[in-house]
């Protein structure tokens, strides 16, 4: 199953766009993408995503900081044809056997490098590609595939001020087209996954509190996240759902208004709460 043809763009036709200076400022959006059989349900939260893509500039390219690409070090993909990750396992063959045939952009990832002066940022040019964290929300936002789509990875071994500062270098990518996305959950705690039940409290707390934060323009205590209480412990077990957040949140300046949608648990311990920035 396919999201639809890629349309193909030659090196000289990416390098056209990027120099194109006559561009919208793009927003900059945090999804909670939950599970990946959100790639293919008609639900609550895949209905939103399609009237937020709708309700934006269409994107020059899309740049990623998905949950799913841990590295040691900083890299971006930058190949031409990135192919899709199915980075797990217990699910129906038929989200196994899905494409997302979107174009990358290597001019996009030299950019992107160019913009931070921070750290070292690797080029992949073939080791990676896009994970469900990228995938999976783009099927639904964009179902043609016909975006250059590209992803930055989360160094594990950093903390969160190093990530939050990583998204404040890639501000200017927004003034010339580049769709700015961090793709994770809030609370993500697989291990205490129910069916049945709602959400837990401790996961209503923490969630509220990112919220409470992030409406009081509080970056440094979402940065010091575990400073949070018990509830956060919790609901950031591991933080590599969380620093995407963190990433989008740099990436937003005092230009910008937030609002939330999706708000609300999957699953007892998944918050899907999104967020934009424009």
């Amino acid at each position: 199953m396919a999201a639809g043809a890629a349309v193909a763009m030659t090196t000289r036709e990416m390098a056209a766009q990027i120099s194109d200076i006559k561009t919208e400022r793009m927003p900059v959006v945090f999804m909670g993408h939950g599970s990946p059989m959100n790639t293919l349900e008609d639900n609550e939260y895949t209905r939103t995503w399609h009237t937020i893509a709708a309700s934006i500039p269409t994107p020059k390219a899309i740049l990623c900081i998905s949950a799913h690409w841990l590295t040691h070090g900083t890299a971006v993909t930058a190949m031409e044809h990135p192919k899709t990750i199915h980075d797990f396992y217990g699910f129906p063959e038929s989200l196994s056997k899905f494409e997302y045939p979107a174009p990358g952009s290597p001019e996009w990832a030299a950019e992107t490098r160019k913009q931070i002066h921070s750290t070292d940022v690797i080029l992949d040019k073939q080791e990676w590609g896009l994970d469900h964290g990228t995938w999976s929300v783009l099927a639904q936002m964009y179902s043609k595939a016909n975006i250059p789509v590209y992803q930055l990875s989360i160094d594990f071994y950093k903390g969160g001020q190093y990530h939050y500062d990583l998204g404040k270098e890639l501000r200017a990518l927004r003034e010339r087209g580049v769709l700015i996305m961090g793709s994770g959950n809030v609370v993500h705690n697989l291990r205490l996954i129910r069916w049945e039940g709602g959400a837990y409290e401790w996961a209503t707390e923490f969630d509220s509190k990112v919220k409470e934060l992030l409406d009081k323009g509080d970056h440094q205590s979402l940065i010091d996240y575990k400073n949070l209480g018990k509830a956060a412990e919790l609901s950031v077990p591991t933080p590599d759902h969380y620093f995407p957040l963190l990433y989008t949140m740099g990436a937003a300046d005092q230009k910008d208004t937030h609002t939330y949608f999706n708000e609300g648990a999957d699953l007892g311990s998944m918050s899907m709460r999104c967020v934009l920035w424009k």
